[in-house]
Parts: structure tokens; sequence; C-alpha cells
């Protein structure tokens, strides 16, 4: 199937590829290289038959035979089911404190492309990575439904346009060919969302397609003997030093944004939430660090400061689960039912924004159980909570 997928078509903005560069010249001469990849279960490696089958580890590898002398170290922070929105909170903790060189952001299948929010919450995340001070080189990655060619590009490719980010595509490239009938869906996905083992293969051929042209580019300048260039921050500030960035596109309410779980959210009342202390093995054993509940009446307030804040919580198809009302400042009239109930058949790291753009001070999150059930098969679980501005 790869030789029908038109690769050259899936560099959707060439960008700035200066900091790519970086990273090959370094990786050509032999040094050590992070390379993380940042987004939802398509990056997990959902529906890949080994970790090794996934489009992250098959560009790992990709990097690991261009350049043989370098020594690499994989970072694979995707998680099921999760947006840009937790990916703001979360990018220091599973990305950037490991100094990566080299960073991949996936979640054009998992963000909404109506929603201002969303784009807003892409944007700051960015803006997080690019002027991260371990300076890493970004590459975007835009995922595709299979079935109707949906995805959030309209929201994320104008945040990549506006800061010369290099983009690549699977809409033009996989899911052309399938829209014309060239590739059946389910010789690349057995739902329409997510690669089986082939699918990643032409995931990861998209995007290491790119990378060639970009490593190609670097030998042809070493062999005509030109300098390195000085890597740039891409946008409007491209003469200016790392970490300068053109002013927003959004009101850019989440650059900043923090998770906070029960390490570090302490609760200034607690009434029958028990502290989850159990070890959490890897990125994406997400239901950890939180705090669960059963009984009708427990109770859990929290004080936060900030102007935007999302409740993370478990909703998983082991019904029934315990109901949760959520009351931000005292305002009952406008409580939050925070429900774990889940109608499909895998559980999910729910996260809804109880406020955006409210007013930067120390607000009060109270969350009480105020229904339960006998034969629940399964706590309430309180993963976090995000909160950014």
């Amino acid at each position: 199937m790869k030789e029908l997928v038109e690769y050259e078509k899936g560099v959707i903005n060439a960008g700035d590829d200066s900091r790519i560069r970086k990273v090959m010249r370094r990786a050509a001469d032999g040094e050590a290289i992070k390379l993380a990849f940042l987004g939802g279960s398509i990056t997990q490696g959902c529906l890949a038959s080994t970790p090794e089958g996934c489009y992250a580890y098959l560009t790992y590898a990709w990097w690991k035979q261009a350049f043989p002398k370098a020594d690499f170290t994989y970072i694979n922070a995707g998680i099921g089911g999760t947006t840009s929105h937790l990916g703001t909170g979360r990018v220091e903790e599973d990305v950037l404190q490991y100094e990566p060189d080299f960073v991949i952001v996936e979640f054009s299948v998992n963000d909404d492309g109506n929603s201002a929010h969303f784009q807003e919450t892409y944007e700051g995340l960015v803006r997080r990575i690019v002027k991260a001070s371990c300076e890493p080189a970004l590459l975007l990655v835009h995922n595709v439904r299979y079935d109707d060619g949906c995805n959030a590009e309209q929201i994320h490719v104008p945040v990549g346009a506006y800061y010369h980010l290099p983009s690549v595509s699977m809409k033009p490239t996989i899911y052309a060919q399938v829209e014309a009938g060239n590739i059946k869906n389910r010789d690349i996905t057995p739902d329409d969302l997510h690669p089986n083992d082939a699918g990643h293969a032409l995931v990861a051929g998209v995007i290491t397609h790119y990378l060639e042209s970009v490593k190609q580019a670097v030998e042809e300048e070493s062999s005509a003997g030109i300098a390195a260039e000085t890597a740039s921050v891409a946008g409007e500030a491209q003469d200016a030093p790392f970490g300068v960035l053109p002013r927003p596109m959004t009101a850019n309410g989440y650059e900043n944004a923090h998770r906070y779980r029960n390490d570090e959210l302490k609760p200034v009342l607690c009434e029958g939430f028990v502290k989850d202390e159990s070890e959490q093995s890897c990125v994406s054993d997400c239901f950890k660090k939180g705090f669960t509940a059963s009984q009708k009446g427990d109770k859990i307030v929290f004080e936060v400061e900030g102007a935007s804040i999302g409740v993370q919580y478990k909703k998983t198809m082991k019904g029934p689960i315990p109901k949760a009302t959520l009351t931000l400042d005292g305002d009952t009239e406008h409580a939050v039912l925070l429900d774990g109930n889940f109608d499909e058949d895998w559980d999910c790291l729910y996260l809804e924004t109880i406020l955006e753009h409210g007013e930067h001070k120390v607000h009060r999150v109270e969350i009480e159980l105020t229904e339960t059930h006998d034969n629940g098969a399964e706590p309430f679980y309180l993963v976090s909570l995000i909160v950014a501005g």
C-alpha cells in the first residue's frame, strides 16, 4: 500500500525547519538525542499489535537507522482519549522535564475542530514547547478519521502556520487514497480511527518522508561546505533569540496551565475521599494519583488560584458509578454534574471545563457524591484539576 501514498503531499506547512536540522547535525555527530511524542491513543499505539508497531516507535526507529552514531532515547507520552487541553497541563511532567530534542504533537482527531477552546489550548501547548529552555524541534502531526476525513486541521493548521512550524497530515496522503478507493479502510484501520500495524506504518511513512527530505537538505549543505545556520524561533520573531514569540493569535489562557494531582493537590476539606497511593507504571497508566469515593455525602474541597479550571475524572463502562456534584465558589445554582458512567466500551480520562477566562483569584472547588448504588462496580475517581491563567 505504501507505493499508493503520495507522501510528498503530506507536508501542509514546510515552516522553519532550522531546529530539526540542528538536531540532525547533532545526531550525525553521534550526540545523545531525546525524541518525544505527545498525543492521544494513536500516539500511544492503540490497536498496533505491539508497542513497536505504532507510528511513534517506527519514527524513532527511522532516526536510529538514519543516524547510527547517535544515542537515542524514546519518550512516548500518548494517552488515549485525551486532548490538547490535557496536553497543556501535563506537557511539563510528561515531556519537557526530560529536555527532549525533538517533539511530535498529535491531537487532531481528539480536539473538536469547531471549537475556539481547542484552538486556544493547542496554541498554548505549541507555545509552551517552543519556548522550553531545552529548545526542542517541534513537528505537528495531523491524523484523520478514515470514514469521513474529519479532523481538527481547520483550527490546528492556522496555529502551525502562524508560528512557521513544520506540519504533516494524513488527510492529503493516506485518507486521499482511501477516499479514491485505492486503499480499503479495513486494510489499515478496524474502526476508521485507530490504525492497525499497516496503518501505523503508513502514518510513520508520511512523517519519515518529510524527515528524510530535511536530512537530505542537511547532507547537501554539509557537502557544499555551508556553515550551520543559526537556529531561530519561528514566527514574526524569527531573528530574535529562542523564547521570543509573536503575540498570541488566541486569548492564550492555557500556555502556563498546570495539572494538579494528589501529590500536589492538597484538599482543605476531605470527608470520605481516599488518596490513591498506588504506583503509576507509565504515562498511559493514567488513572493514578487521584482520589476515590464511594458513599453518598463524601466530599472534598480544594482552593486553587487561576482564571480557568478543568476537572478530570474517570468515566467507565463498569457501571453503575457514583455521580458527584461540583460547586464552584459556592454557586449552587450552576453546579456541575460529574457522571462517571460511560456508554462506550473503554475507560475515559474525562476532562470538563468548569471555568474559562474567569476572574484570576483563588477559587473554591467543592465536589460531593450525590448519587451512589449498592451494586456499584467501582468508586468515583477524581483524577486531577487543570488550572490555567
